[in-house]
């Protein structure tokens, strides 16, 4: 079974890198504009969602972190798919703000569904973290039809 191409997402936020790494390494930060009850204890991340987005989507996945270097470099495994894949993120100063790039690997031709999804939803994911960090705008529900 072959593998997908990585999934990389990049996005600029105008905002420190300290302060980029800081919401995405404690669980408070991941609640703040995206997860609903997220649990980080700095071995392991277990994101969660109620009721998310139009769909209502629930769900939850985690799994250990690989990796956390101050304000660098953030990664951890997780299963999306039938086998797990690992996110990376790397935070960069550039200007008065940060580069952010997320690059997922390990999705294998059995999981073509879930790699587009994942691709879609960190695409969606980083503006809504620019969104919050630049604007302090925060992603609502979707009211029911």
């Amino acid at each position: 079974m072959p593998f997908l191409p990585d999934i990389v997402q990049c996005t600029y936020i105008e905002v420190a890198p300290d302060i980029v790494y800081r919401t995405l390494t404690t669980a408070e930060g991941w609640d703040a504009w995206f997860t609903q009850g997220t649990l980080l204890d700095g071995t392991s991340i277990q994101l969660r969602w109620k009721d998310f987005g139009p769909n209502y989507m629930t769900a939850e996945d985690g799994g250990p972190i690989l990796h956390a270097v101050s304000p660098a470099r953030f990664a951890f495994e997780w299963s999306p798919g039938r086998r797990p894949t690992t996110v990376r993120i790397s935070i960069e100063p550039r200007g008065p703000g940060t580069v952010v790039t997320l690059r997922e690997t390990g999705h294998t031709s059995e999981d073509a569904e879930t790699h587009v999804s994942c691709a879609t939803g960190w695409g969606e994911a980083l503006t809504l973290l620019k969104f919050y960090l630049e604007f302090g705008h925060v992603y609502r529900k979707v009211p029911p039809p």
